[in-house]
C-alpha cells in the first residue's frame, strides 16, 4: 500500500447518492447529492466526475470503502455491488464500514449512534456503551439508558459527512482488510415472497 494512498468512499444506504475521495489522509473531492432513488444509474458517474476533478482515474486507486448500512435495502445493495465489482476489476481491497462506525468517526468518548429506520424507529448502537454493545431496532422515543451523546437520527450531526468518513475508516483498515464488503442488514425486507405455489414443471 503506497504512503499516500488515493481511497474513493462511497454511500447510498439513505436517500442520498455521496462519494468522496481521500488522499494522504486529507479529503480532496468530496460530493452528496440528495435522491430517493436512481442511485444505481448515478453512483459510479459521480464518482468518476469526483476522480476526473482530481486529474484521477480508477486505475490510480489504492483501495475502496463502501458504506454497507444499515439503511435502505436497495440502496445498499447497490453500492456494496459496485464497490465488489471495482475492486475486484482493480485489484485492489474493499473495505465495508457500517454506518454506526461512520456516525462515530472523530467521536471522543461514549456515544451511541442512531441510523433513521422510518416508521417512527431508529437503528442504534453504542460505541463504549455495554447496554448498547449489539446493534438494534428500536422505537425513536424509547430508547434505552447509555452514556455520551446520541449522533445521527435524533441527536447531534456527525462529525464528517457519511461518505468523508468512510474514507478515513477505510484508510486506516484496508492494509489489513481481508474479507468483502457484506451489507449489514437489521430487519427482514419489506418485500415479501410471492404465497402462490410455483408452477409445475412438466416432463
Amino acid at each position: 500500500m503506497p504512503d499516500r494512498p488515493l481511497i474513493l468512499a462511497f454511500d447510498t444506504s439513505a436517500a442520498h447518492c455521496a462519494a468522496a475521495l481521500l488522499s494522504g489522509g486529507q479529503i480532496i473531492q468530496s460530493a452528496v447529492e440528495e435522491m430517493s432513488k436512481g442511485q444505481a444509474e448515478r453512483l459510479l458517474g459521480l464518482c468518476e466526475e469526483l476522480l476526473q476533478a482530481s486529474g484521477k482515474s480508477f486505475q490510480d486507486l489504492d483501495a475502496i470503502g463502501v458504506g454497507v448500512g444499515p439503511g435502505n435495502f436497495t440502496g445498499i445493495r447497490i453500492s456494496v455491488s459496485a464497490a465488489r465489482g471495482l475492486a475486484l476489476g482493480l485489484g485492489v481491497p474493499s473495505v465495508g464500514v457500517s454506518n454506526f462506525d461512520a456516525l462515530a468517526f472523530g467521536q471522543d468518548g461514549p456515544c451511541a449512534c442512531a441510523v433513521d429506520a422510518r416508521r417512527g424507529q431508529v437503528f442504534v448502537q453504542g460505541i463504549a456503551n455495554p447496554s448498547l454493545a449489539e446493534p438494534a431496532l428500536y422505537d425513536a422515543d424509547a430508547l434505552p439508558p447509555f452514556d455520551g451523546l446520541l449522533i445521527g437520527a435524533g441527536g447531534q450531526p456527525p462529525a464528517l459527512p457519511v461518505a468523508e468518513a468512510i474514507a478515513h475508516i477505510t484508510a486506516q483498515r484496508c492494509a489489513t482488510a481481508t474479507d468483502r464488503p457484506a451489507p449489514l442488514y437489521l430487519r427482514p425486507a419489506d418485500a415479501a415472497p410471492a404465497r402462490d405455489a410455483p408452477p409445475a414443471i412438466l416432463p
